[in-house]
């Protein structure tokens, strides 16, 4: 059956069954919805079967359809598979080389590594995907990525280069008029997808009140240099604010460390070795400011030792 059509409209199928319609299929494939509906038509026309049931609440795939998918992936990973060993193979200090990290930790640590990576390897054309989402190694999103998690994949292989520590930061007015008057509440800018605040907090300061809720650290940032409260923010970032102080009676809390990792048919590929290496030492200068022991720290000297 597959050899009646091509893969490039099996993606279309493969895509809608994944992501349960049209709609899904293409966010995905980042097209309109005529083109997933005329390339799914066209694979059955080829195939000369129907591959979903046409109902008011969307396409609803048929057992042809998920035979279909189930083929398509198939196809997809072997697509994969081939294209990381063929990468695998090039062991120039040239060509491409895609890098994914959180924004922030682009922002405030990794650009200047970038730079002088960069200045050292002039053939390697690096690319950087700043992203808070995980992007997919093994579909190739990105060669090398920088993770803050606990548990970074069965499927990735790479190093723990520094843990990390955080504190609770506030703005330095509002913490000098709570050191004035220790009676009144602390305001509290609260994570949309955290539990709560860290119980070492609720003892410090029984008397809060949430100000703010924030999806990510941006906002979490721009709140606290706002004056609007106060918030747990690893200390890479918080001790590098001017205009913040971590708040008093608090001890470091923990925090994710950070990760360099690729997938493991690239961990031999000479410029991911290359990069990886490099990266590493220049973020293990840094360990005394990922894990709070050096608040205010000069990165910009650090990095050039």
């Amino acid at each position: 059956m597959i050899g009646m059509t091509n893969w490039d409209d099996l993606r279309y199928v493969l895509e809608c069954v994944r992501h349960g319609g049209l709609s899904g299929a293409a966010r995905a494939l980042r097209v309109n919805h005529a083109t997933v509906s005329r390339r799914i038509s066209a694979a059955e026309q080829a195939m000369g079967a129907r591959l979903f049931d046409r109902l008011p609440g969307g396409y609803s795939p048929t057992d042809a359809g998920r035979e279909a998918a189930r083929a398509a992936e198939r196809m997809e990973t072997a697509g994969h598979e081939l294209s990381r060993s063929l990468s695998a193979r090039d062991q120039q200090l040239s060509g491409s080389l895609t890098i994914t990290a959180p924004q922030l930790m682009v922002e405030r640590v990794l650009a200047p590594v970038l730079q002088d990576f960069g200045n050292l390897y002039p053939d390697i054309d690096l690319n950087v995907i700043a992203a808070n989402r995980e992007l997919n190694l093994t579909a190739l999103e990105a060669d090398v990525a920088f993770r803050i998690s606990e548990t970074p994949g069965d499927t990735l292989v790479g190093r723990r280069v520094t843990e990390q520590a955080a504190a609770v930061y506030i703005n330095r007015q509002q913490a000098a008029r709570l050191r004035d008057d220790p009676s009144l509440p602390l305001d509290w800018i609260r994570f949309a997808h955290w539990p709560g605040p860290p119980d070492v907090l609720k003892e410090a300061w029984p008397e809060r009140r949430v100000r703010l809720t924030v999806d990510d650290m941006y906002a979490a940032l721009a709140g606290v240099r706002a004056g609007i409260g106060a918030t747990r923010i690893p200390c890479f970032l918080g001790d590098a604010e001017p205009e913040m102080e971590r708040l008093g009676r608090l001890p470091l809390l923990p925090y994710r460390p950070v990760w360099i990792l690729t997938h493991a048919d690239l961990r031999r590929t000479r410029r991911v070795v290359t990069f990886t290496e490099f990266a590493a030492t220049r973020i293990n200068r840094l360990r005394p400011l990922f894990e709070g022991r050096s608040p205010m720290y000069d990165t910009s000297a650090l990095y050039r030792q």
